[in-house]
């Protein structure tokens, strides 16, 4: 069962080895509606979180199609349980969170200067889109960073949290910004969901992208009026057969998609590189339960207390979860290093394992344009293995 399990959630996070998303531009929308969000992270040791998580999914994808689907009005940018590329579809679940931080109610979101943000409204309503930077760049010997580090950026912040600027543009990690109203698409239904609405939404989101999942991974940094309304769906969708309850070996709970696990499904699973903010990494309660995977993210740990590395890349092999690498792409001479590998699984056939690996570690690079792969410490530990 537990086999059926592991397939069934890799299979609906897309990770088979067909895709099940399309080529290019179009894949690329179809993958970020089908799981719902697609996390945003600044590290860049080597390719961005975003664009990683949607390579390992979509052939042909292409760094340029987040900017162009923005464009499109196809998706936006706000957040999920973290900053994300959302469905425009979706965009009317995320008044809730625009409305209580315009009520000063977000521990994070309340600083922002209301004299500030008028003038930025302002200037950005007279002419136009308007970077962070733009605000000081006439009169920076009196202003510095300021505007960088301080009231500026919070006022800028404030004014996206609470959906009045949009993010129409990336240049990099640069932000673009123009008034919402320019932004969203026209007949958009900007109706405010009720907390049942946005906990079928959850729900549904979550059911469609896993197809197994625990309460927690349900109510992920929920409220609690918000966890009572998911009671009364979940027990919903299991009293009409939609998802059943399984106990795992370890008693933890997965609530499991019927249809889908009925199906018996044989798919395969190619070798992939995955980003630790990978969709289905992302709660690791469960994904220590179904995989037997602890994985944790080193970077923001002390150098000396790092076990695997600073940002280590779980490997999916087969159905299975089977180790981690530490990377870094020398951008300036074009080379990505393997700077650590760790197997914690045994691998039955190790030369179909090697080879699919160093088929990947290829790709993986010239995904990160780079032309060479640095995998001495692999061909080492191949050798005593």
């Amino acid at each position: 069962m537990t086999s059926s399990l592991k397939q069934l959630t890799l299979f609906n996070q897309g990770l088979g080895k067909t895709s099940r998303f399309a080529k290019g531009l179009d894949g690329t929308l179809q993958a970020i509606e089908h799981l719902g969000y697609v996390q945003i992270d600044t590290i860049s040791v080597v390719e961005r979180a975003h664009h990683h998580i949607l390579w390992s999914r979509v052939p042909d994808y292409d760094l340029n199609h987040l900017n162009s689907l923005v464009r499109e009005r196809q998706i936006f940018e706000y957040w999920y349980h973290a900053a994300s590329y959302l469905p425009m579809k979706d965009y009317r679940y995320a008044l809730p969170a625009m409305m209580s931080v315009r009520k000063g109610e977000s521990r994070y979101f309340n600083r922002g200067d209301q004299q500030l943000m008028n003038e930025i409204l302002a200037r950005v309503r007279a002419e136009g889109n308007i970077r962070l930077r733009d605000i000081d760049k006439n009169n920076k010997k009196s202003l510095g960073n300021w505007w960088n580090t301080g009231p500026g950026r919070r006022a800028f912040e404030q004014l996206y949290m609470q959906g009045d600027l949009m993010i129409c543009e990336r240049n990099g990690m640069e932000k673009v910004y123009d008034l919402t109203e320019r932004c969203l698409p026209e007949n958009i239904d900007l109706t405010m969901p009720t907390l049942y609405e946005y906990a079928q939404y959850l729900f549904n989101n979550t059911l469609r992208a896993h197809g197994a999942f625990t309460w927690k991974q349900l109510v992920h940094l929920k409220k609690n009026d918000l966890k009572e309304a998911m009671r009364v769906v979940l027990k919903e969708q299991v009293d009409a057969g939609v998802v059943s309850a399984v106990k795992l070996a370890d008693g933890q709970t997965l609530y499991v998609d019927v249809a889908a696990i009925e199906q018996k499904l044989t798919t395969d699973f190619a070798l992939k590189i995955l980003s630790p903010f990978d969709n289905s990494l992302i709660h690791r309660d469960r994904l220590t339960s179904l995989f037997e995977f602890d994985y944790r993210i080193e970077c923001y740990v002390p150098a000396a207390k790092r076990v695997y590395g600073y940002f280590c890349l779980p490997i999916l092999y087969q159905d299975e979860l089977v180790g981690r690498l530490d990377c870094k792409a020398h951008r300036s001479i074009k080379e990505l290093e393997v700077i650590s590998l760790h197997l914690e699984k045994t691998i039955k056939d190790k030369e179909h394992f090697f080879f699919e690996l160093d088929q990947e570690l290829k790709r993986f690079a010239a995904f990160n344009k780079c032309l060479t792969v640095n995998d001495k410490v692999i061909k080492l530990i191949r050798t005593k293995i």
